[in-house]
């Protein structure tokens, strides 16, 4: 094996695993605790992040260091060569310091900033396509055509229609003239209709004259700036050609390995998923770019674990240190392929409750009912576990039909209303969707809240590549506010009420967690923050009209955590 390899590898020391057990499965990367050999692992690599002076690269810890701020997901894999001895990779995703090229990382699947590599010839080909098209647009000439022909089409425009309104103006003098004829005698008059159609064909010869004035001049212009603008859409349609060319041969030179040796492009990866094609970076993560180093190397992948190094970005929530899942929108069809064969761990959202959880009804009659949902249970099935309180109401129930009048995430306790009619779900549906509806959640944060309350007003939208995570987005993102208030203030935590003014998806976690929110993720938020043993969100307390009886009625539960 060359040095060059085996510099990628760190190899553990004895001591650092002394009575360390191997881990029976690969870990299941969207859903995880890190195994304590990754947790090794990471620690070394962070510990060179924090001491290494070669890296080029802003992300965003120091003041000092200059450059725009691009905080980076890191990987580890923890691996086990032919003879046994025990070691980690890393890596990261995209690029780092603009390049690919650094000694404690793998290399990606298809490095394609080498030098004099097909993707910077026709980046550069590409670069002088925009070049040529930047030059045009932007030639003084061009500018002051196009400027040209817009102040004289306005100057027509302007003088056509001032003559048309004289035009309407003279016609209509024409006709009281007509009308006011009528009483003259036939000779008389047919003498002064005579006149009026002069008048009529003067006026219609003066409109055409202005209009043939105009004509030629403008479409001499014109025809000038089409030519100029056939030469830009032409450098466009080129410029278009050759990225679409130069993306799909990336797609193909991209080819993820498996433990069986099986290889499969970008392309063949992504047809089958709904997005059809891949998606921007796809195959640049961290934990793909580590499978295939091990695969091409003979090591056998043990365990890995991703985390957040740097500023957290405006966008969506990492904060330094923390780790996270992969990816789902980017890795989880390659990591599919990837880990194909291999043992992993059992995914948690196919483990089904089996009616671990209870549930406990807190109101009933012949319109609705009102249950407290327990952490782990779904408020709807999923498409592959059928147990939730929809299921659970129906084997109650028998012949009624539950309606879900709204739901909670599956890691969320509280309250839940539910129809048995779809009159009286119409009903309790526009109460929701009017506002009328008060609601109060309580929440453990992760750490101590200096304020005493607040209103958090940050928009969210979906993030289409890491589903079901949402994204703060003040350009699309759809509104979204919520009112707290400190409860009370332990060592490390905070325990906080939430009044959700809009009801937006994850829009507690996410204005607990984010840093223009309270920056304290709530705890247990295995999507947001650090999961643990469940999260500790409760919908506590929950206050509507009854459809029948037309009063308000309101209900309250006590959180467990």
């Amino acid at each position: 094996m060359s040095n060059d390899i085996l510099q990628k590898i760190s190899w553990f020391r004895n001591e650092q695993i002394a009575g360390i057990a191997l881990p029976e499965r690969f870990t299941f990367p969207f859903y995880y605790e890190p195994h304590p050999l990754a947790k090794i692992a990471v620690s070394e690599l962070q510990h060179y992040l924090e001491t290494q002076t070669d890296l080029d690269h802003n992300f965003g810890l120091s003041p000092e260091k200059e450059g725009s701020v691009i905080g980076k997901m890191f990987g580890v894999l923890v691996v086990q060569d032919a003879e046994g001895k025990l070691g980690y990779l890393s890596a990261f995703s995209g690029k780092l310091a603009n390049s690919n090229d650094h000694p404690k990382f793998v290399p990606p699947v298809f490095d394609m900033l080498i030098e004099n590599s097909f993707f910077l010839k026709e980046v550069e080909i590409i670069s002088a396509v925009n070049h040529r098209i930047t030059e045009i647009c932007s030639d003084e000439d061009y500018q002051s055509l196009r400027e040209n022909i817009e102040k004289l089409s306005a100057q027509s425009a302007q003088e056509i229609s001032t003559l048309k309104t004289q035009l309407r103006s003279n016609k209509i003098t024409r006709d009281q003239i007509r009308e006011s004829n009528r009483s003259l005698s036939k000779q008389d008059y047919h003498l002064a209709e005579a006149g009026l159609i002069r008048e009529s064909l003067f006026d219609k010869r003066l409109l055409r004259d202005l209009t043939n004035k105009w004509k030629p001049l403008l479409e001499e212009k014109q025809t000038r700036l089409s030519q100029i603008e056939k030469a830009i859409e032409a450098l466009k349609n080129e410029r278009r050609e050759r990225s679409a060319a130069l993306q799909q041969q990336l797609f193909e030179k991209y080819s993820f390995l498996n433990k069986n040796g099986k290889r499969k492009s970008l392309q063949e990866v992504f047809s089958q998923t709904p997005f059809g094609k891949p998606p921007s970076a796809a195959g640049e993560c961290a934990t793909p770019k580590l499978l295939q180093f091990a695969f091409e190397n003979g090591y056998k992948p043990l365990a890995m674990a991703e985390f957040w190094w740097g500023a957290s970005p405006v966008s969506e929530i990492r904060k330094h240190k923390h780790f996270y899942p992969a990816c789902t929108g980017k890795c989880k069809p390659i990591l599919a392929h990837m880990l194909e064969g291999m043992p992993v761990e059992e995914n948690p959202f196919l483990v089904n409750t089996d009616g671990r959880y209870d549930l406990e009804i807190i109101f009933e009659d012949d319109s609705l009912a009102v249950v407290n949902k327990p952490a782990g249970l779904r408020s709807v099935p999923g498409v592959d576990i059928e147990d939730s309180v929809y299921s659970r109401l129906k084997n109650i129930w028998k012949k009624t039909e539950p309606l879900m009048v709204h739901r909670l995430d599956m890691d969320t306790s509280g309250l839940l209303v539910i129809a048995k009619t779809q009159q009286v779900h119409k009903h309790l549906q526009r109460q929701f969707l009017q506002r009328t509806v008060s609601k109060r959640y309580r929440a453990l944060l992760s750490k101590v809240i200096d304020q005493s309350e607040g209103e958090i007003d940050l928009p969210l939208s979906a993030d289409l590549f890491n589903r079901p995570r949402q994204l703060v987005c003040f350009e699309t993102g759809k509104k979204s506010v919520t009112k707290w208030k400190m409860i009370k203030r332990y060592k490390a935590t905070t325990k906080v009420d939430f009044w959700p003014l809009t009801g937006r998806t994850h829009q507690l976690r996410m204005h607990a967690a984010h840093e223009l929110g309270l920056d304290a993720p709530i705890v247990g938020d295995d999507l947001y923050g650090t999961a643990s043993e469940r999260m500790c969100l409760h919908a506590a307390s929950i206050e509507f009209m009854h459809p029948k009886t037309k009063e308000k009625i309101s209900f309250e539960v006590e959180e467990s955590f």
